[in-house]
């Protein structure tokens, strides 16, 4: 009897082992199934990842090149500028030369007209003087003709 039922009980087990052994083949290949997915699922995230580096990058270096542009045409602007004032500044410079000179020779006009009317003066006092000598002369000798 022992024999039969531990027959009968090996028997039992095998459907069920059998049973378990699908299970787990069913799991496994569902754990398969899974990885595969998620496999998958990584390599297309990591694409997104890369794909969304490249823009990035890319964007990047359009917004530095774009910088870049922007601050050469700023430079140029205030070379520009510069340049301008520069030369504005040899205008006024040249211009303030010549208002120098005007004055030196306005100056000089002054100080010979300054001279000449103090020459005038000393011709027209000593004229003046000798006018009231001479007047003064004739009166002198009209009193001794008296």
């Amino acid at each position: 009897m022992s024999a039969e039922t531990g027959g009968s009980s090996g028997e039992s087990l095998n459907p069920q082992i059998e049973e378990a052994e699908r299970r787990l083949q069913a799991a496994a290949e569902m754990a398969n199934q899974a990885e595969q997915r998620a496999e998958a699922e990584i390599k297309a995230l990591e694409a997104d990842l890369e794909r969304l580096r490249a823009e990035g990058d890319r964007d990047l270096e359009k917004l530095r090149l774009t910088h870049e542009e922007e601050l050469q045409r700023e430079r140029q602007a205030k070379e520009q500028a510069i340049a301008a004032a520069e030369e504005r500044l040899g205008e006024i410079e040249t211009q303030a030369d010549a208002a120098e000179e005007r004055i030196a020779a306005a100056e000089r006009r002054a100080a010979e007209s300054e001279r000449t009317i103090a020459d005038e003066l000393a011709r027209t006092r000593e004229a003046a003087a000798s006018w009231l000598r001479a007047q003064i002369e004739s009166i002198r000798r009209e009193a001794e003709r008296k």
